[in-house]
């Protein structure tokens, strides 16, 4: 198989395509009854939670197979998917990661490694001193996945 490239999302990149991929990448989680926004969110909140984020797709064969975004800190009373951002989400110097994703047929490749290598990147040549993401506390994969990057659990529901 070849492998996937990651590149900035452009302006002219159809949401439509990445909103597809995200309900097909977080399937087999909404399955496990855990609650992603990225299981059946609009086009709209698609494209409401790419406003002001830098947003990166890997595609293989002309096809989007995966993507992340991130963003600096949600100004204080800014909502976050209909809710106030957890605290770490609006503290200064803090960029927050969001809609990883790989499409199911692309896993195993190390793609989300690649998209976080890529988000963290961008996040420190932003000057951002730490990077804040959330899960689903039943997650314990990804958990331990982020925990290896070095990641640690600062809340909780």
């Amino acid at each position: 198989m070849a492998v996937p490239t990651i590149r900035p999302l452009a302006a002219e990149d159809c949401l439509t395509e990445l909103t597809r991929l995200l309900h097909a990448s977080y399937a087999s989680l909404a399955e496990q009854g855990w609650n992603f926004t990225a299981v059946d969110q609009s086009v709209d909140v698609t494209r409401d939670r790419l406003a002001g984020a830098q947003g990166f797709v890997a595609e293989l064969g002309g096809r989007m197979v995966g993507t992340v975004a991130v963003r600096g800190p949600k100004p204080t009373g800014e909502a976050y998917i209909a809710d106030p951002p957890p605290p770490l989400y609006s503290t200064p110097g803090t960029a927050i990661l969001s809609q990883l994703a790989v499409h199911p047929d692309c896993r195993g490749l190390g793609l989300g490694e690649r998209l976080m290598d890529v988000a963290e990147a961008w996040a420190r040549e932003q000057g951002y001193v730490r990077l804040a993401l959330d899960t689903a506390e039943p997650a314990t994969a990804l958990r331990r996945r982020y925990e290896r990057r070095g990641y640690a659990t600062v809340g909780g529901v």
